[in-house]
């Protein structure tokens, strides 16, 4: 699933633990995704793109 949504196998098993995958079980220590399981929406991205933030003289770089 990682391959077919473009993301790590890290996020899918994130995902998975916070049961934002419809229908994926644990068997042992893997998750069992089911083939036409639907890439959850990304959650940590509020207003629906990124925005890197800008540097200041006096902020964090």
């Amino acid at each position: 699933m990682a391959e077919k949504w473009g993301i790590s196998h890290r996020r899918v098993n994130i995902l998975c633990n916070q049961e934002r995958i419809p229908g994926a079980q644990k068997a042992g220590s893997r998750w069992i995704i089911p083939e036409d399981a639907e890439k959850p929406v990304d959650a940590r991205i509020k207003s629906g793109k990124y925005v890197k933030a800008e540097r200041t003289k006096g902020g964090i770089q």
